[in-house]
């Protein structure tokens, strides 16, 4: 099934225009919601998943139409809000089987079977037993996502999940919704441009509230392929750069800042061509988006 999204848009009665005719079309897979903090992916999850309407637009998920029929999405949705409540002296088991019966999942023994397997599968069985306010970050978004599996959901929703995780947690984390994407729509909405890169086959690019690019993040990538130059500078040449090429990106490396410009011949002065990343890509998108803004 595809989740369809047509003409989305959405404005905040303090006049913020969140979203700006969004247009996507979503299949199986993991697919990557990347931009800034602000850009509008908090906003369009929540539309997703139902807990606020749109004021123009339509989504549909197979032959669902979620503004019309919302109680038929939510049967086969799961969600992982950027930030969700737990009860803090509520055991991992008891919270999910809690969860399981609110979800309707009506019977005493499928509710524990279910339970059992998915606290397996987010490595949490030995910890079922532990208070969720023990819980470390990565745990407790190990436990989010059990959740949202609860009653065999075909879409799930995870906004922002490894923000503030350590590496380790990370790629644990990457390997869990790796093994999730395989046979149902995982949208995994982030700023972290690894999170994509690492996950994803399919992604769109938003800021201010509209879709800036939508395509394979490798293609992305390849976009860029002969057209990235890198350079170290002393911190006092950046605003002279800034002025002469279209820095994208600035970085400090072992003391040593660097940069990197986008154009379509080598620059001179220093400059070495650079295999570009998704990163690289991604800055240049934004770059491109907030020069048509100011009219450059």
């Amino acid at each position: 099934m595809k989740l369809e999204i047509k003409n989305l848009s959405k404005t905040y009665a303090n006049g913020v225009h969140a979203l700006k005719s969004v247009n996507l079309s979503i299949g199986t897979g993991m697919f990557g919601l990347l931009g800034q903090n602000g850009a509008g992916k908090s906003t369009l999850m929540r539309t997703i998943a139902t807990l606020q309407d749109a004021d123009e637009g339509s989504i549909t998920f197979g032959d669902i139409d979620v503004a019309k029929d919302p109680g038929e999405l939510r049967k086969v949705l799961g969600y992982l809000p950027q930030e969700f409540g737990l009860y803090p002296s509520a055991t991992a088991e008891e919270m999910l089987l809690h969860l399981a019966d609110l979800k309707g999942i009506a019977s005493k023994q499928e509710r524990r079977d279910q339970v059992d397997t998915l606290l397996r599968k987010v490595n949490l069985h030995d910890k079922r037993t532990q208070r969720l306010g023990t819980y470390s970050g990565g745990m407790k978004q190990r436990f989010g996502i059990a959740q949202a599996l609860l009653g065999d959901p075909k879409i799930v929703i995870v906004d922002e999940p490894t923000a503030g995780l350590d590496p380790t947690e990370r790629n644990r984390f990457y390997n869990l919704l790796s093994e999730i994407g395989a046979s149902i729509t995982v949208i995994l909405s982030t700023h972290i441009v690894e999170d994509v890169s690492t996950l994803c086959h399919d992604m769109a690019i938003i800021g201010d509230g509209e879709v800036l690019l939508t395509d394979d993040p490798r293609k992305v990538e390849a976009s860029l392929r002969g057209k990235c130059w890198v350079k170290s500078i002393e911190n006092e040449e950046l605003e002279r750069h800034c002025a002469e090429h279209e820095v994208i990106a600035n970085h400090f490396h072992l003391g040593q800042m660097h940069i990197t410009v986008v154009e379509e011949n080598a620059p001179g002065d220093g400059f070495e061509p650079k295999e570009p990343t998704l990163e690289d890509a991604y800055f240049h998108t934004l770059a491109l988006h907030r020069a048509g803004k100011n009219g450059k």
